[in-house]
C-alpha cells in the first residue's frame, strides 16, 4: 500500500461534445479515468446541511463527477488538507487510495456520480478517522 497525498488527487476534464441540441460527455475506463471501472453509483437528494463520504479506501480508486448542482470534496492525507469544489459535469476528481474524502455543502438538487475501481468491499473502507491516521502513520514507517 503506497502512501498517497492530497496532491495525487487530480481534476480531470472529460470529453465534451457540444451541440445546439445539448451537450454530451462520456467516460471510458482506463482512457478518461486512470482505472478500470467496476462499480458506478450516485448520490442525490442529500440535504444541504448533510455530508457524505467521510472515509478512505485502502486500495480503491474513485472518480467523482458533479452531474448537477455543486458540492465540495474535502481531502485529507493525514498531513495536508484541501477542498475541491465540483460544479461541472465534464470535470471530475480522481481520488486515489489512502486519501480521506468527505463531500459537503451540497446545493439542492445536486447529483454526484461516483466511478470506482472495484466492487463494494467493506473491508477496504476506513470509516474512522483515528484508524485512518494509524494506517497513515504505519505507511510512514515503510
Amino acid at each position: 500500500m503506497a502512501k498517497r497525498s492530497v496532491h495525487d488527487c487530480k481534476i480531470l476534464d472529460l470529453p465534451k461534445v457540444t451541440d445546439p441540441r445539448g451537450n454530451l460527455t462520456f467516460i471510458e475506463g482506463e482512457k478518461h479515468v486512470p482505472f478500470e471501472i467496476k462499480r458506478v453509483f450516485f448520490l442525490y437528494d442529500v440535504p444541504t446541511e448533510e455530508g457524505r463520504g467521510a472515509h478512505a479506501h485502502k486500495t480503491l480508486h474513485q472518480f467523482l463527477v458533479c452531474l448537477s448542482g455543486s458540492f465540495d470534496v474535502q481531502l485529507d492525507d493525514g498531513e495536508n488538507r484541501t477542498s475541491v469544489h465540483l460544479n461541472r459535469p465534464w470535470r471530475g476528481l480522481h481520488i486515489p487510495p489512502m486519501v480521506w474524502a468527505a463531500e459537503a455543502n451540497f446545493d439542492a438538487g445536486s447529483v454526484c456520480l461516483v466511478l470506482a475501481s472495484d466492487v463494494f468491499n467493506e473491508s477496504d473502507y476506513i470509516r474512522n478517522y483515528d484508524d485512518f491516521m494509524r494506517y497513515v502513520n504505519e505507511l510512514r514507517k515503510i
